[in-house]
C-alpha cells in the first residue's frame, strides 16, 4: 500500500520520481503527488486518480530541480482528493513529507499542535501531522527534527522528508514498512520497493526497522534509533527489469497466470539434489527438531492464507504433526499458545505484509521457531525468520496474487514431504512417486492453459451475474476458497465458497434458477458425494460449471459445464485446479471492463493494519 520514491542527484528530479511511480503502481493507490526543490523553494504537485493525471499536469511544468520525492497514496484517513494526497507540508511550505503507514496518535499530535502553535490543518490524513511535528522541532538541523518527532509518533511508517532551508539532503525513516535505498554514482535513491529505482542502479541498502537514513547526492548514511551510524553490506539485485514487464500481455496478470509452469518447476528443481531428493537450503531443521515440534501454526493473509490451508493438509497427511492455519489479522489477539516446542510458518508473497510480520514478531516472542516461505529477498518477514524458503516466482505485478500462490503449494508440499521422510513417516517409494509427480506439474498446467477456449467462452457468457458460489470438499474447498477470492477481487462480483456438505445448513436457501455455482470435484474419495451435491443445487435451478479429473465422465451427466485437468494425486490437484479459477476470474474482469492488474480499494503490498 503507497508508494514512496526519492532522489537526490544532478539529473531531473520530477522524470524520475512518475517513473519509479509508475514501476509502484501495482502496489495500489488512489492519488499521486511530487515535491521537487527548484529556485529555492518546494514545488508541490498532487492529484486524485492515476499516475497519469499527476504526469499530465506537471509536463508543462519547469520543474527541473534536482531533488525530490515522490508518492502514490492509498487512502486510510480522509477520502482520496487532491486535498488529502501526498506530500503534504508545514504552514510556510518549508518542510514536505510522504508517508506510507498509519501514525495511530495522531489525533493526540493534532491536538496538540493546534493548542500549541495555532496549526491550521489542510487535510483529513493522519500525515500532516508529521510535517507540524517536524517543523515544530526543526531549529536549523532537519535529521535532529526528525528524531525528535519520531519519539511522538506511534504506529507503523515509512517516511522521507525534504527541507527548503537544507536542499542538499533528503532524511527517511522506516518503521514496520517497507524502505530500501539505491546507490549511484553522485546520486541516490529511495524507495518502497526495488522495481521503482532499478532502471537507474542494481546495488541497495535494505533498511531494517526503527533506522533514519541521510541521503545526499554523493553519500548515504544509516543510523539506528540511539543516532549510532551503521554499518551496511549491499544488496545487488540479479533479475532484469523486463521480468516486471508486460512482454506484449494485455495484462500483468494474464502474464503472471501464464508464468505459472515456470515458476513451480523453479521452486522445485532449484531444491532437489542429483538424486532427486528435496534439500532445504536455508532450512536447517533436523530430525531431532522435528520430534521435538508438537504443533505448526501456518499464519498468513488473503491468498498467502489459502496456500495454508493447503500447507495444514500437506504436512498434516505427510508429517503427522497437528497444524493450526490462521488469518494473520486476527492471530495475535488471540493469545495463541506457543512454546519453544512451536513451528510457526509465515506466508508472505512480498515479505512486508505487516499483520503477518506481527504475528511473526509475537510468535518469536514466545519462543516459536520461525520459517518463513516468501517469493522476495531481503524482505522483512525473511530477514526476521529462523528459516526461509524462497519461492521463484520471479516479480508479480498484478494485485490479484497467481503465480505466487501455485509457487507457495509447491514449498509447502515440499516442506511437508521433507518432514515425512526425515520423520521416517513416509516410505521412500512413496516420497520418490509424489515427487516425480511434482516434477510432472509443470507441463500439466502448460497443457490447462493451452485449451483456455472453453473458460473464455464460460466468462463471456456468465460475466453478467451479480453473485457466484464455489463450493467443494477436502482439499477442493480449500482451492475454492482462493478461486472466489480471485473473482471478488478483480470482477466485484459478490462470490463466495462454502463446503459443500455445508450447503444444507442454510446457504442453499439462496439458490435459485440461474444461480452459477462453481464445484470442484477432484477428490477421488470424495467424488460421488460431490455429485450429490451437485444435483441438489441443479434440482433448485442452479447452472452449474464442474471442475473435474480427465476420465471423471459421471459428472457431465449433472453440470452443466465440465472443466477437466490433467488426472493427478488427489493431495496435489489444487495446483491444477486453481489455474481454471485464475483464468475464469481473468476473462469475466476483461469482460466486465474492470481494471484487471490495479482494482479498486486493493493493494499489492497490505503495509498496514
Amino acid at each position: 500500500m503507497c508508494g514512496i520514491v526519492g532522489y537526490i542527484g544532478d539529473k531531473k528530479a520530477t522524470p524520475i520520481l512518475i517513473d519509479g511511480l509508475s514501476k509502484l503502481e501495482y502496489r495500489g493507490y488512489d492519488s499521486a503527488g511530487i515535491a521537487v526543490f527548484k529556485d529555492h523553494e518546494i514545488h508541490v504537485e498532487k492529484y486524485k486518480g492515476r499516475l497519469n493525471v499527476l504526469a499530465d499536469n506537471v509536463k508543462e511544468k519547469d520543474y527541473n530541480g534536482t531533488i525530490g520525492i515522490g508518492h502514490t497514496r492509498w487512502a486510510t484517513h480522509g477520502a482520496p482528493s487532491d486535498r488529502n494526497s501526498h506530500p503534504h507540508t508545514n504552514q510556510s511550505g518549508n518542510i514536505a513529507v510522504i508517508h506510507n503507514g498509519i501514525i495511530e496518535n495522531y489525533i493526540k499530535i493534532k491536538e496538540w499542535l493546534i493548542d500549541e502553535k495555532n496549526v491550521c490543518f489542510k487535510s483529513e490524513t493522519d500525515t500532516e501531522v508529521i510535517a507540524h511535528l517536524i517543523d515544530y522541532y526543526y531549529e536549523g538541523d532537519l535529521l535532529d527534527a526528525v528524531y525528535k518527532a519520531i519519539e511522538k509518533m506511534e504506529g507503523a511508517y515509512a517516511i522521507a522528508v525534504i527541507c527548503k532551508s537544507e536542499p542538499d539532503k533528503i532524511v527517511a525513516v522506516r518503521k514496520d514498512s517497507p524502505l530500501i535505498v539505491g546507490i549511484g554514482r553522485g546520486e541516490n535513491f529511495l524507495a518502497s520497493d526495488i522495481p521503482a529505482i532499478l532502471k537507474h542502479t542494481r546495488d541497495v541498502f535494505l533498511i531494517e526497522n526503527d533506522e533514519v537514513v541521510l541521503l545526499t547526492k554523493e553519500r548515504v548514511t544509516i543510523f539506528n534509533e540511539l543516532r549510532q551510524v551503521q554499518a551496511r553490506e549491499v544488496f545487488h539485485v540479479t533479475w532484469d527489469v523486463e521480468a516486471a514487464e508486460k512482454e506484449g500481455y494485455e495484462h500483468f496478470m494474464i502474464k503472471e497466470i501464464n508464468e505459472q509452469p515456470k515458476g513451480v518447476h523453479e521452486t522445485l528443481h532449484r531444491r532437489l539434489n542429483k538424486e532427486g531428493n528435496i534439500e532445504l537450503d536455508g532450512i536447517q531443521i533436523t530430525k531431532e527438531d522435528l520430534e521435538k515440534i508438537d504443533k505448526v501454526y501456518i499464519v498468513a493473509c488473503g491468498t498467502a492464507y489459502h496456500a495454508g490451508l493447503v500447507g495444514k493438509y500437506a504436512i498434516e497427511k505427510f508429517a503427522k504433526i497437528p497444524v493450526i492455519c490462521d488469518i494473520a489479522s486476527e492471530f495475535r489477539y488471540r493469545d495463541p499458545f506457543i512454546d519453544k516446542n512451536t513451528l510457526f510458518i509465515a506466508i508472505s508473497q512480498s515479505g512486508e505484509t505487516l499483520d503477518t510480520l506481527a504475528a511473526l514478531r509475537e510468535a518469536k516472542r514466545k519462543g516459536a521457531r520461525i520459517l518463513s516461505i516468501v517469493n522476495v529477498v531481503g524482505s522483512s518477514v525473511a530477514r526476521e525468520s529462523h528459516d526461509v524458503f524462497y519461492t521463484w516466482a520471479g516479480p508479480e505485478i498484478a494485485v490479484a496474487s497467481t503465480k505466487a500462490y501455485t509457487t507457495q503449494l509447491i514449498a509447502m508440499y515440499m516442506i511437508a514431504l521433507h518432514m515425512g521422510i526425515t520423520k521416517g513417516l513416509l516410505s521412500k517409494e512413496r516420497y520418490d512417486e509424489i515427487i516425480e509427480e511434482l516434477k510432472a506439474m509443470p507441463e500439466k498446467m502448460q497443457r490447462i492453459l493451452d485449451n483456455c477456449t472453453i473458460i473464455q467462452q464460460l466468462a463471456d457468457s456468465q460475466f453478467n451475474n451479480e453473485s457466484v458460489f464455489f463450493m467443494g470438499r477436502g482439499l477442493d474447498i480449500d482451492v475454492a476458497y482462493e478461486g472466489s477470492l480471485k473473482l471478488k477481487e478483480i470482477s466485484y462480483i459478490n462470490s463466495f465458497a462454502i463446503a459443500a456438505g455445508e450447503l444444507k445448513h442454510g446457504t442453499i436457501a439462496l439458490i435459485e434458477e440461474g444461480t452459477l455455482v462453481i464445484t470442484l470435484a477432484t477428490q477421488d474419495r470424495l467424488y460421488e458425494k460431490m455429485l450429490s451435491n451437485i444435483k441438489e443445487v441443479k434440482a433448485r435451478g442452479a447452472y452449474v460449471v464442474a471442475i473435474a479429473k480427465e476420465g471423471n465422465k459421471e459428472v457431465e451427466k449433472s453440470a452443466d459445464t465440465v472443466i477437466y485437468i490433467p488426472d493427478t494425486m488427489d493431495e496435489l490437484t489444487p495446483i491444477l485446479s486453481v489455474i481454471p479459477q485464475q483464468l475464469f476470474s481473468y476473462y469475466v474482469a476483461v469482460a466486465r471492463g474492470c481494471d484487471v492488474d490495479k482494482p479498486r480499494n486493493l493493494a499489492k503490498s497490505v503495509t498496514v493494519e
